[in-house]
């Protein structure tokens, strides 16, 4: 293992620059550099799960795969190679602006498995996607509904603490109305995004900070996103309620 006195530093401008950037079937722009432990073929399978639809929104950005993206003093740091050092201050992702492209820096090297890293990226593009088209009608009042009739739980903290202020009978809340729809929707995209890249069980997104959204309910979410944005060529959308075996 390298020590992190042997390890290079890089300002993230560096890496943008030096790097070449790839542009998936689906117009996804992205980046690997260093020793991110992914195979290219990994990777491309991971990001072209982006439907089309979606990718059409991200223009102007481009998402870099790198082992360990660091924050200090206003900067951001790439390091080429894992250090428990540098692992203990690195972070998720970093967003950087150059020019008129933004940047995102993925740590590969924090997360544990391919189903963590692959969650990481696909949060990022909902929250891009939300950012860049809005929130559908058809889905915000799917989802208003659900609330509502008292669904148990939701897809994040943020949605859950929105969503209870939104629907509480004493006082209306329309910033969290929206707030709420903003993160129900990106969340809903993520683990659209999620299940159509890798087979994993529901409960594995399960947090100890608010309950998560029962199982029908979020299928009926699913299915929607399913519905608005199909799947690529080479991909399956399919909810299965109980594994066989």
């Amino acid at each position: 293992m390298a020590e992190a006195a042997q390890i290079e530093l890089l300002p993230a401008q560096k890496v943008a620059q030096d790097v070449q950037v790839l542009q998936a079937p689906n117009g996804v722009c992205y980046a690997q550099y260093g020793d991110t432990h992914l195979t290219a073929q990994e990777l491309e399978r991971i990001v072209q799960a982006v439907p089309d639809s979606i990718a059409a929104a991200l223009k102007r950005r481009a998402y870099y795969f790198v082992p360990l993206t660091i924050s200090e003093n206003d900067e951001t740091l790439i390091a080429p190679e894992y250090s428990v050092d540098f692992s203990d201050r690195a972070i998720c992702h970093r967003n950087v602006t150059f020019g008129g492209s933004e940047c995102i820096f993925i740590s590969t090297r924090l997360m544990q498995d391919r189903f963590a890293l692959a969650f990481e990226f696909f949060i990022n593009v909902g929250h891009h996607f939300v950012e860049s088209i809005g929130v559908p009608q058809s889905f915000g009042d799917l989802i208003w509904a659900q609330a509502l009739a008292d669904a148990r739980g939701e897809t994040s903290q943020d949605a859950w603490e929105n969503r209870k202020k939104a629907t509480d009978r004493t006082r209306a809340d329309e910033k969290a109305k929206t707030t709420f729809f903003d993160a129900a929707f990106s969340d809903a995209i993520a683990i659209y995004l999620l299940s159509l890249s890798i087979d994993f069980d529901y409960a594995d997104l399960r947090e100890r900070e608010y309950p998560l959204l029962a199982a029908p309910v979020l299928a009926e979410r699913l299915r929607h996103i399913a519905g608005l944005f199909p799947a690529n060529a080479g991909y399956e959308f399919e909810i299965k309620y109980r594994r066989r075996g």
